[in-house]
């Protein structure tokens, strides 16, 4: 299996989309409505599978783009889950989102250990990551 990880969300299509994201939602996004979401929002990656071509795992941004950053979503289908996909999916996003002083992210519980990972720190159901050298917001 080989993973090709990409923010370009110009040469995603709703056909790379189908199927299995949003599961237990009871009005799950189609295609359509998810390939706008990952196109709108601040920042997207996705994970594709090269051999299938389909789109098997996704994280997504909203960020004033000076000082925050919220991660709303970030899923992997689950025949994929357990091959490092989602935790490649945070590094991409944490170092594309380096130098913003506050990224957070609201998760369940038995989520939260993915992003202590990679320095999270849990806060109730919130897991925060903060960089006080850009508190500023200067570059």
């Amino acid at each position: 299996m080989e993973i090709m990880y990409t923010k370009d969300m110009g040469i995603i299509s709703e056909d790379m989309l189908d199927g299995g994201f949003f599961a237990g939602w009871p009005n799950a996004p189609d295609a359509a409505v998810h390939l706008r979401l990952l196109r709108e929002s601040y920042l997207a990656y996705v994970a594709i599978d090269v051999f299938s071509g389909k789109v098997v795992g996704f994280i997504s941004a909203i960020s004033d783009g000076v000082l925050s950053a919220y991660i709303p979503l970030l899923e992997v289908l689950p025949q994929y889950q357990g091959r490092g996909i989602g935790g490649a999916l945070v590094r991409h996003m944490l170092a594309a989102l380096d130098g913003l002083y506050m990224i957070d992210i609201v998760c369940d519980e038995d989520k939260a250990p993915l992003y202590a990972k990679y320095g999270a720190i849990m806060h109730g159901r919130a897991c925060i990551f903060r960089n006080h050298e850009a508190q500023s917001g200067r570059a």
